[in-house]
């Protein structure tokens, strides 16, 4: 834990133990907005109601429908959205605000403080608000660091997207990580201890990863005892586990012991995938980390001959995973291990992830849902973010084009909202609010 934010941290106890949903500061309840003559979208069946107006009061939507049955009161702040396109707020659930990968900048930040780091991730945080992705959940983070920033966003002390975090990824010695546990007690202590600190996940390496030195992505390293006690006292507490996973070896192991979710799943052969789909587990597959997409964000960090040699090594099977899972309906919640505004391809590396899931054999309005209202479900928050309907939260997007047509228009995407605070605005930049 951060020992200069020791203090703080304490105080924002009764914060960190609220819901993700609860997380935006509030604003004066007089505070309407009124987003006029947009296409909203219906994220659950596709299509959309043209010229509608969204209207908001405080943090949540209290009205969508054709702008000519939408009263706008006197003093509201009108929006005009012609030819916008409005989608919930995109949402991310592999991300680390402070990621270090081997390399030329990774190694610069081997002696970072945790003040830095903090500030760093704070960095991150906004530029992934501003990048449309109002909703993340962090995999694994320094010391609290994770903890802190939730803590700082909610507070309005900084800006930032909603976040779930499973604090510091669970391994066993030698694992893909750095808190390390051996046997079961160990193992249940520390998902515990996450919990304790305000984890609303827990993460475990059941597997090697590309960022290894050590270790095969195909192993199974964990005891039975170990992995099954550690998903029951996080499944007794309320909290669900996820697992970084390529192996097919660990992933039957852990399905065994229910498991909620995996991220990545590079190697998972079709038996594997159907039985995840028959138990409702879910797959993060963050694709972008092994295409050809993410080679530029690898140079620009130094990253060295052995790690581009798994990354290539892995990526045939990941990529031919990912069109099984997509055939076999596992389901999907995008995530991307890159930040989630990192350029990838062209674009961000989130909708790079999108793109992706349409080129593997999802249509738009499945990427479009694996980015917004899956994740929510995923998270047990779909009755608060996820949509854009009355009573939930103002978290949207707009763009100038159809994503239902092609999901490339998320390139073009120039306004964000958040809570019903304005936090990107291209065109008219004098409307926001945060």
């Amino acid at each position: 834990m951060i020992r200069s934010l020791s203090g703080f941290l304490a105080s924002a106890a009764l914060i960190l133990a609220t819901p993700i949903a609860a997380q935006t500061p509030q604003s004066p309840a007089a505070r309407i907005t009124a987003l006029v003559g947009g296409n909203v979208i219906d994220i659950d069946k596709g299509g959309a109601l043209e010229n509608a107006t969204v209207l908001i009061e405080g943090e949540k939507i209290v009205k969508v429908g054709p702008s000519a049955s939408v009263t706008v009161p006197e003093g509201a702040t009108v929006v005009p959205m012609q030819g916008q396109w409005l989608i919930p707020g995109m949402m991310n659930m592999h991300t680390h605000l402070g990621l270090k990968l081997p390399g030329a900048t990774g190694n610069s930040l081997a002696d970072e403080s945790d003040a830095a780091q903090a500030l760093r991730m704070a960095d991150n945080g906004r530029r992934t608000l501003q990048a449309g992705v109002t909703t993340v959940r962090l995999t694994h983070e320094d010391h609290g660091n994770d903890f802190a920033l939730k803590a700082a966003i909610a507070a309005g002390q900084t800006l930032g997207p909603r976040i779930e975090t499973a604090g510091e990824i669970i391994i066993p010695t030698g694992g893909h990580g750095f808190l390390e546990a051996d046997g079961p007690y160990e193992f249940a202590k520390a998902a515990r201890t996450q919990i304790k600190r305000g984890a609303t996940w827990i993460k475990i390496a059941i597997s090697g990863g590309i960022s290894d030195t050590h270790g095969s992505i195909s192993a199974a390293p964990m005891t039975d005892e170990e992995l099954s006690t550690l998903i029951e006292v996080a499944h007794r507490n309320g909290v669900k586990v996820t697992a970084h996973n390529g192996s097919t070896e660990a992933a039957q192991q852990a399905l065994k012991f229910g498991i909620d979710c995996f991220e990545h799943g590079y190697h998972l052969n079709n038996d594997i995938l159907r039985d995840m789909k028959a138990k409702g587990v879910w797959l993060v597959p963050t694709i972008v980390v092994t295409q050809p997409g993410a080679h530029e964000f690898y140079r620009k960090i130094g990253s060295p001959d052995w790690y581009m040699a798994r990354v290539e090594s892995t990526g045939k099977d990941h990529w031919a995973m990912l069109q099984s899972a997509i055939k076999l309906g596992v389901n999907i919640a995008l995530g991307t291990d890159q930040f989630p505004f990192e350029p990838n391809g062209g674009t961000t590396a989130t909708v790079a992830e999108a793109e992706l899931y349409v080129q593997a054999g999802m249509t738009p309005l499945q990427a479009l849902q694996a980015a917004t209202i899956q994740p929510a479900r995923m998270l047990g928050l779909d009755k608060a973010v996820g949509r854009i309907v009355a009573g939930q939260y103002a978290d949207i997007v707009a763009l100038p084009a159809n994503p239902l047509k092609d999901i490339s228009a998320l390139r073009n995407l120039g306004f964000v909202m958040k809570g019903g605070l304005i936090v990107r605005a291209d065109t008219q930049p004098a409307l926001i609010t945060h």
